[in-house]
């Protein structure tokens, strides 16, 4: 049975997810359980990540949960996620915490990756997800969906945050005549009076492999973020992956434009709900959707630690 890029199962499986997570009665449920993954278990959720996404190599999930082991882990939650066994590793759901700091306060999100279910043991795939989503003060994310999922996701409490993309060419967006602006890549220039989270984020990104830049004016410095990705297969663009909110990306858009274009990446594609005032490009709705569950609703252009940002997914 087919899995999506998030993990969750497909087809007549969603009904069995949908189910009570009360195990059935029998003497095989009391050998089941659900518990963090050590890294002595790396191997073993490779196997079977690879057998479960038979369109990903192991050195894929191989390369992946390293970069998870070499995150600092945040106190209290796990370093990789959960899995489900049963004498041996059944199941298993990967996820990437992150502790994220604005105005003195501190928020906890969660992204939920990829995740899979031997086929035997689906009906207790409900113990897995219940445990994986069971953190308090948590706001967790689903950024990579297929929608034959949306009602799991529904079921587990998710909402819709961002319904559609907007495809924004910002190179072809006219100069204007406000003050000078200086564009540098984070690695090599760090901005007087910016918080410590945001440069870490920054150099963060850049280590994952995303373009990481300070647009540099007089008075401050905004941060952003893109991810290099192929739209369609055969166009370079980019993800907007972080900035401080969509606002500023609208009023920088025609030197970042230009300084991405030289990048080889004409286009930028933001999670939007509609057509963005003062940008030039089409939106699309129904694509890219992103979901979220919690108490803190995820900004329009922050997709920083997720998925999508770290493995280009």
């Amino acid at each position: 049975m087919p899995v999506s890029r998030a993990g969750v199962l497909k087809d007549n499986t969603v009904n069995l997810i949908l189910q009570s997570s009360r195990p059935p009665n029998g003497s095989g449920a009391a050998n089941i359980r659900v518990r963090r993954i050590d890294e002595e278990d790396l191997a073993q959720v490779a196997d079977l990540l690879t057998r479960g996404f038979q369109n990903r190599p192991r050195r894929f999930w191989l390369k992946i949960l390293a970069c998870l082991r070499d995150r600092p882990t945040v106190a209290g939650l796990p370093k990789y996620g959960y899995l489900l066994e049963k004498d041996r590793i059944v199941g298993v759901i990967l996820q990437i915490f992150a502790k994220f700091r604005s105005d003195e306060t501190a928020t906890i999100r969660c992204n939920v990756s990829s995740w899979y279910v031997e086929p035997g043991f689906r009906i207790y795939a409900n113990l897995l997800v219940a445990r994986a989503l069971s953190h308090e003060n948590v706001t967790y994310l689903n950024v990579t969906p297929s929608p034959t999922t949306f009602p799991i996701l529904k079921a587990q409490g998710y909402s819709q945050y961002s319904k559609g993309v907007f495809v924004a060419v910002p190179a072809l967006q006219p100069r204007g005549r406000g003050a000078r602006v200086r564009i540098a890549k984070a690695e090599a220039h760090r901005p007087a009076n910016v918080s410590q989270f945001e440069h870490d984020l920054l150099i963060d990104h850049a280590k994952f492999g995303c373009i990481s830049l300070w647009c540099e004016t007089a008075e401050r410095a905004y941060a952003f973020v893109f991810r290099p990705k192929v739209a369609k297969r055969v166009i370079p663009s980019l993800q907007l992956v972080y900035c401080q909110e969509l606002d500023s990306f609208v009023k920088f858009a025609a030197p970042l434009g230009r300084f991405l274009a030289l990048q080889g990446r004409a286009l930028v594609l933001i999670d939007s709900n509609g057509p963005i005032p003062g940008l030039i490009g089409t939106y699309v709705e129904a694509k890219m959707p992103r979901f979220f569950k919690g108490e803190n609703r995820p900004r329009l252009g922050d997709l920083a630690y997720t998925e999508i940002a770290m493995f280009g997914l």
